[in-house]
């Protein structure tokens, strides 16, 4: 049993080494990452749960780790690829950045120039077209779930940012609602001031600080 656990996860190590080849596709890459992580997994979850014999549920866990590893990842791929696609092409030109996050969701970075004012919630007029833009986006996708986190500057103490930041992200979800994303597919969440992306000693970074951060993931199956 261990010359097959052995045997399992080297193949599933060799198929994360391949996904480095150049002439590999991000489908391809994926599947070879995502069975190396699922046969570790799948193995160190088949030995935990073992009753009577540890070796053959090891082996068992490892093999199917590596399959469901595999098949996830190209799942994602598929999938979450095609919606990347389609919301660069959506935000062109408005410098949104749309990018994949290390637990394979998508990210939208919304810049500083259309975000919120300060102590204030309401959608500008500049970052209308781009969510109108991510709406129509998301109403092609129907699978995939939001989930939209607000932030303020680091201006009042937190009774006023948490809240704000709060309302911020209900704002921006709100207005995707209006155009058409179903309400049950966006959750919403605030951090205050509490996780700043520049320095709140200047004006530039301030402004960088207060936004909304949307993510979009598809849903375990």
């Amino acid at each position: 049993m261990k010359r097959i656990v052995i045997s399992l996860v080297t193949m599933a190590l060799a198929a994360t080494g391949l996904s480095g080849c150049a002439n590999m596709s991000e489908t391809q890459r994926d599947t070879g990452t995502g069975a190396a992580i699922g046969a570790v997994a799948g193995a160190v979850i088949g030995r935990a749960t073992a009753g009577g014999n540890k070796g053959r549920s090891t082996a068992t866990g490892a093999a199917i780790g590596a399959v469901a590893g595999a098949a996830g990842g190209y799942l994602w791929s598929q999938r979450m690829q095609q919606q990347k696609a389609s919301m660069e092409q959506a935000t062109r030109g408005t410098g949104v950045a749309v990018s994949q996050t290390d637990d394979n969701r998508l990210k939208l970075d919304i810049p500083s120039d259309i975000s919120f004012d300060v102590g204030r919630y309401n959608i500008k007029p500049n970052m209308g077209p781009v969510l109108d833009g991510f709406a129509a986006s998301l109403n092609q996708h129907a699978v995939t779930t939001v989930t939209i986190v607000g932030h303020t500057d680091s201006t009042g103490s937190d009774e006023i940012n948490d809240p704000l930041s709060v309302n911020r992200a209900a704002a921006t979800r709100d207005y995707l609602v209006a155009r058409g994303v179903a309400a049950g597919r966006i959750a919403i969440d605030g951090r205050g001031s509490r996780e700043p992306i520049a320095d709140n000693a200047s004006a530039a970074g301030r402004a960088m600080n207060r936004r909304v951060e949307i993510f979009v993931a598809e849903p375990a199956r």
